[in-house]
């Protein structure tokens, strides 16, 4: 169970780099295009670190979910797995934004994509307190 949670942790922070830094890059990308009409590094670059960390969320989904069956599944356990599922939804519209940014479509504000990012650090909190407090 040890390497499971080894590789579980792992992978979260892989996925939780992608979280964090590919909506901002956005903002960055947006500007970048706006500047030169083309993708450029930085949209290469953010392209790249989501479809990385895609795979990375996959293997934390999967080792997060064996956790839990070696566990039991207690009840904290299914209150993080719907609270992951929420961030699992973040992460596919951030796909989502990254494959208009690939097209050439940036149709969302500095502003949205800077509340769009604290969005995923709120439900990252939520799910630390639910690990961290196992409230049932």
């Amino acid at each position: 169970m040890v390497w499971v949670k080894i590789i579980h942790i792992l992978c979260v922070m892989g996925w939780m780099t992608s979280i964090f830094a590919v909506p901002r890059a956005l903002i960055y990308w947006k500007r970048d295009w706006d500047r030169t009409g083309a993708q450029g590094p930085i949209g290469d670059l953010t392209f790249r670190l989501y479809r990385f960390s895609a795979g990375l969320g996959v293997i934390a989904a999967i080792t997060g979910l064996w956790l839990a069956v070696l566990l039991g599944f207690p009840g904290w356990a299914w209150l993080k797995l719907a609270v992951v599922a929420l961030l699992a939804l973040h992460y596919v519209w951030t796909g989502r934004l990254v494959a208009k940014a690939r097209r050439g479509r940036f149709d969302d504000s500095d502003r949205f994509l800077r509340i769009f990012n604290e969005v995923s650090v709120i439900v990252v909190i939520a799910i630390l307190w639910i690990v961290v407090a196992k409230p049932f």
